[in-house]
């Protein structure tokens, strides 16, 4: 999961940042703080390549955007990610029902140790929500568990699955990198209909075909990746990719 931090002042920040980062390498490894800002421009321009999966956003940030318009704007692109709000004011809260922004939660800053202790029962809920969604059908991510590690990918990010050379384990190829676990090719040709099983050791996605070449037995992905048909699968990839366009 990759958490981003968005507050104005600098105390807080580190306060906030510390003990995040000191809770998540205790607890869990494979959380990484990915931005700490200052402002929301600087949120907005990493979203703007990037992605996180949990915001902590404190409303008031001086000059520019305030965080409910920053969160506003997140929502946009991410309407699945964990938004928390921290701020000093509980009478701002009221502002977030105007902007129909639908928060994880809300933090009131104190000075004692009541501040700390929500900010981490609340960052440990939306670790808890992260791996739900990953297991929940309604939503399409696929979710890959290696170790420590939790990834939920967007169907749409997938290339391709493949067996690996390690005994009982797939390689997964996205948008953002290359990842093996441990599973089965049969467990995964079935879960969405953008996937299809073209070989006994692939299952591509079928958004990302750019080409079926029925000489050589291979299939051309956006990515260059070449995967190979079998004469089975040849039968029908075609009309896959065909039913897949006339859906879209």
């Amino acid at each position: 999961m990759k958490v981003v931090i968005c507050e104005d002042n600098p105390q807080q920040q580190k306060m906030i940042h510390d003990r995040l980062k000191n809770y998540a390498m205790i607890n869990h490894q494979s959380v990484e703080i990915v931005l700490v800002a200052s402002n929301a421009e600087e949120v907005l321009n990493f979203i703007e390549q990037n992605n996180a999966d949990c915001y902590f956003l404190d409303i008031e940030l001086g000059a520019g955007s305030t965080g409910l318009q920053l969160a506003s704007e997140i929502r946009k692109k991410d309407p699945l990610a964990s938004i928390i709000f921290v701020t000093d004011y509980s009478e701002i809260l009221k502002l977030t029902f105007k902007y129909k922004i639908a928060a994880l939660d809300y933090i009131l800053k104190r000075t004692d140790g009541s501040f700390s202790d929500r900010l981490i029962a609340t960052f440990e809920s939306s670790i808890q929500r992260y791996k739900q969604l990953g297991q929940t059908q309604n939503f399409d991510f696929f979710q890959v568990k290696m170790g420590e590690l939790i990834k939920n990918i967007p169907y749409e990010n997938i290339y391709y699955f493949e067996t690996s050379t390690t005994i009982h384990k797939i390689i997964l190829s996205e948008k953002n990198g290359i990842y093996e676990f441990y599973g089965k090719l049969k467990d995964i040709e079935q879960i969405h209909p953008t996937f299809f099983r073209c070989h006994k050791s692939f299952i591509i996605n079928l958004q990302h075909v750019v080409q079926i070449d029925k000489k050589t037995k291979y299939v051309e992905l956006v990515n260059g990746t070449k995967c190979p048909i079998s004469v089975r699968a040849l039968q029908n990839i075609q009309m896959k990719v065909n039913e897949r366009l006339a859906n879209t």
